[in-house]
């Protein structure tokens, strides 16, 4: 007894530990966002604001194009989540009734394709965008989204379609229902958790993408959020520290709120895609 209750205080405080070290810098980050300059450069930093203030938020909206980017990025990860949404989930269905060569092609191209560095993809994909007319566009940059979102997504969906027993197509197939009858009208809303799972993730992932944005997107007008808070710091690398903040602070609110809203579904589908019937 004695044995598991010490493994059980240690159990907590590595929970506790872990907590405190996500914690940390999104608590840093709303503190700098709402302290003025002088206690910015301050020798004896403190977590609350002696006298909060909202001119970095001012500031930042006054420098940059914050709510262009903004939509920009919202455009992007919608695109993103929604095409990959219903690309895979197709896909995903075919791979888990009908496994096979197809299936096995497939699930290699997914963890190959996870292997590869951004660097080795850039250039490829940069060629391809430039001879469509789609570089420094947000179309152009949904597509690479997609293309990168897609193997996860689909190996997510596979595992959901497992969970859900064949006897209902079955049923469905006696009552007269075709193949995808039965997947939009059967199979569908039973992976309601796993889809929306798997659309949070594309979501989140094109939200805070970098690499791609910044390479793709030429002028301010077409960055998306991420890209924009680069010009925060200045050519010799000194940080705009408060704006910076305050900017990145509201670049993190929709995928918190997002995460809150639908957190109950993402556990749903993630306890569904781990049960095979």
């Amino acid at each position: 007894m004695r044995t598991s209750a010490t493994a059980r205080a240690g159990q907590y405080a590595a929970l506790l530990a872990y907590l405190v070290f996500l914690a940390f810098p999104f608590l840093w980050l709303i503190s700098t966002a709402f302290k003025p300059a002088r206690e910015l450069g301050s020798l004896h930093p403190t977590w609350i604001p002696r006298d909060p203030t909202l001119d970095n938020f001012r500031q930042a909206f006054d420098e940059q194009p914050l709510l262009q980017a903004a939509l920009n990025s919202l455009l992007a990860a919608l695109g993103a989540a929604v095409i990959a949404v219903l690309v895979a989930t197709p896909m995903a269905y075919v791979m888990a009734r009908r496994p096979g060569r197809l299936g096995r092609a497939a699930t290699g191209w997914v963890v190959v394709s996870q292997a590869f560095p951004f660097v080795l993809l850039i250039i490829p994909l940069f060629l391809v965008l430039k001879n469509l007319g789609l570089i420094n566009s947000v179309p152009g940059l949904v597509m690479v989204y997609v293309v990168w979102s897609l193997p996860f997504a689909l190996w997510m969906l596979t595992g959901y379609v497992r969970a859900v027993p064949a006897e209902l197509e079955e049923a469905a197939a006696v009552d007269g229902a075709g193949r995808l009858r039965t997947l939009v009208s059967v199979t569908a809303p039973l992976l309601a958790p796993g889809i929306v799972a798997t659309a949070l993730f594309a979501f989140i992932t094109a939200w805070n993408e970098f690499f791609f944005a910044l390479v793709l997107l030429k002028t301010p007008e077409r960055q998306t959020l991420p890209v924009i808070l680069t010009h925060f710091i200045g050519a010799e690398g000194v940080a705009d520290l408060g704006p910076l903040a305050a900017a990145a602070f509201l670049a993190t609110l929709p995928s918190l709120v997002i995460f809150a809203l639908i957190q109950r579904r993402i556990t749903g589908g993630m306890l569904a895609g781990a049960v095979k019937s």
